[in-house]
């Protein structure tokens, strides 16, 4: 999970995931996510026909600055979805979290996270059925790294997690961000989720794309993109439609 891809579109710095928010501050972003599939990855990575499914989650992700280096997170949200064999709705999971700055300056910054989760109603993983899973606990580092690139703001987000699941196999992942502003109110984010489970047997593996437009209204900004699995073993070949709402407080 992208903790906050930039959590500002003016022309001073950008905050990325890795970077604390203010203190006092408070950044929500209200997500919409809608991810359908008629086709998956069998163990050998080879694209096979399976039957359709689909997963809409809404959800609010606040973070909010306590400290110079230290941010709170949570997110919660609502889920539904259907397949062949069940039609869920009902109450997604519920995260909660702390980002600590271990290392900032002007173009960098280093941060660790730890946090507790609890499973929702629906699909707690893309590999799994609904409503399978309990409590996860995550562990992740995160790095992020302003540049310009022919005199236009860009950004870098790298993250490295390590989720310890009760119900679930355990999972390592990685996401990586990058950001262009090509004017002062737009963004252009391309990012890539992968990830691996622990598990006995066949192991389900994913690298997911998602490029997107945020455009700043104000203190308000909306996000539109768009999010396809490209390849994996084990898991759906998700693709569908991501909006937001950013709101810096």
């Amino acid at each position: 999970m992208i903790a906050a891809a930039f959590s500002c579109l003016s022309a001073g710095a950008a905050n990325a995931g890795a970077w604390p928010v203010a203190p006092g501050k408070t950044q929500a972003i209200t997500k919409y996510e809608r991810q359908s599939a008629d086709q998956g990855f069998d163990s050998h990575g080879v694209l096979i026909d399976i039957d359709r499914r689909r997963d809409e989650v809404v959800s609010v992700l606040v973070e909010h600055g306590l400290t110079d280096r230290l941010t709170l997170q949570a997110k919660a949200g609502v889920t539904r979805g259907k397949d062949r064999w069940v039609d869920y709705s009902g109450r997604g999971p519920v995260e909660l979290g702390l980002r600590w700055a271990v290392r900032r300056d002007d173009q960098s910054a280093l941060s660790v996270y730890l946090g507790a989760a609890e499973a929702g109603e629906g699909r707690n993983a893309g590999y799994a059925a609904p409503g399978q899973g309990s409590l996860d606990l995550e562990a992740r580092v995160l790095y992020g790294r302003s540049a310009t690139w022919r005199g236009k703001p860009v950004y870098l987000d790298v993250q490295a997690a390590r989720l310890r699941r009760e119900g679930l196999a355990d999972e390592n992942r990685l996401d990586v961000t990058l950001g262009l502003r090509p004017t002062r109110k737009v963004l252009l984010l391309a990012q890539t989720y992968a990830g691996h489970a622990d598990r006995e047997g066949p192991d389900s593996r994913w690298l997911k794309s998602e490029i997107s437009v945020v455009r700043a209204f104000g203190p308000w900004s909306a996000q539109v993109g768009w999010r396809s699995t490209l390849s994996g073993r084990e898991t759906a070949r998700d693709r569908g439609v991501v909006l937001a709402l950013w709101r810096n407080l």
